[in-house]
């Protein structure tokens, strides 16, 4: 799939909805617990996959995972038991910038 900002995917495996907030050049394979990720408002079918249980570590409410390298952003606005994942890795939470020294 190739991802596009503003689109809100949701994990067919748990409760689980982000929203693209920076998209990837190429197409690239979006997971949530183990199964593809799908696209509600373009037809994709929510509930119809299966767990795998080495990807249930949770995803965060208000959370953003990010993949510097790839150019890919998403918000978590529904939160989740599944991991989410782009090509087969683990996306980590983005970590938050440093304030700049005030002295």
């Amino acid at each position: 799939m190739k991802p596009r900002v503003g689109q809100t995917l949701s994990s067919t495996v748990d409760t689980t909805t982000v929203i693209v907030v920076r998209a990837p050049q190429q197409e690239v394979t979006l997971t949530c617990g183990g199964a593809a990720m799908v696209d509600l408002r373009a037809g994709g079918e929510s509930g119809n996959g299966v767990p795998d249980p080495a990807w249930m570590t949770g995803t965060l409410l208000g959370k953003r995972y990010a993949d510097d390298g790839l150019g890919l952003e998403l918000l978590c606005t529904k939160a989740g038991d599944g991991a989410l994942a782009v090509d087969g890795a683990l996306l980590p939470v983005k970590g938050a910038k440093p304030l700049p020294a005030s002295d």
